[in-house]
């Protein structure tokens, strides 16, 4: 893949750097970025696109000189719901409530293709080799106790990963973490992810799902531990370690 000149930066982060390119949106990753990662998100985007899900289309997958994997979607004009909550502070509920209500329309489908939920956050928890043994096994003993499930979960739902389309659509995309299992885990990953900012949305969020997807609280928040491992494990530079790490401890839901 070749950029054009024309392109503007949209996000940076320490793996990757994403252009709009006027009609097309490319993703395009360090070279520490396995090539496995960027055609596995392709494949997790035209299953959700098959599934209904309103989502930008994969185009291609290629490689971009002397950089690495780059992925190029379509791109949906319009602004982020993240955009949106910001620059009107005061509308923020009313956009809480179509965020919520567009996770759960997420949560009624499934695609039964997609990688299972509880393998990946296996993996994730017994990667945390800086995490004692004894606190991986409590975590691996709380999932594999939890309930099984198979629904569409998007893995980091947060408001920046939804797109306000002219036509006032939304549409979902970022969707590398896209696996098939709990609404309930989901829901608790993007609890964390508005803690990260704001514990007073994270609460306000939280309520408003239980109540739109009828599920109990409590069910939510034994998940928050293992979402908060597997969110370590991503070793992201804009989390604070500490605080996932306040997160990891089980010996609350013990007994």
């Amino acid at each position: 893949m070749n950029l054009p000149e024309s392109k503007t930066v949209i996000v940076e982060h320490s793996n990757k750097k994403v252009y709009d390119l006027g009609d097309k949106i490319a993703k395009v990753f360090n070279s520490n970025k396995p090539a496995s990662d960027v055609f596995n998100e392709a494949l997790n985007l035209a299953r959700i696109s098959e599934s209904g899900i309103r989502a930008p289309k994969a185009l291609e997958v290629s490689e971009v000189a002397g950089e690495g994997w780059a992925l190029l979607t379509e791109k949906v004009p319009g602004v982020t719901l993240a955009d949106k909550m910001a620059a009107e502070p005061a509308k923020f509920y009313e956009y809480l409530e179509q965020f919520v209500d567009l996770q759960v329309e997420i949560h009624a489908e499934r695609s039964p293709l997609l990688n299972r939920q509880r393998d990946k956050y296996a993996r994730m928890i017994n990667g945390l080799q800086h995490i004692n043994a004894t606190t991986r096994y409590n975590l691996m003993e709380r999932l594999d106790g939890m309930k099984k499930e198979f629904q569409i979960c998007h893995g980091d739902f947060n408001p920046s990963n939804v797109i306000v389309a002219e036509d006032g659509q939304l549409y979902v995309c970022d969707w590398a973490h896209a696996t098939q299992g709990s609404p309930a885990a989901d829901a608790a990953m993007t609890y964390l992810l508005f803690a990260l900012n704001d514990k007073q949305q994270a609460d306000a969020y939280l309520e408003l799902y239980c109540d739109r997807a009828d599920v109990p609280m409590q069910v939510v928040r034994q998940w928050m531990s293992i979402v908060a491992a597997a969110e370590l494990s991503r070793k992201r530079t804009d989390v604070n370690d500490e605080f996932l790490m306040s997160w990891i401890d089980v010996v609350d839901y013990m007994g």
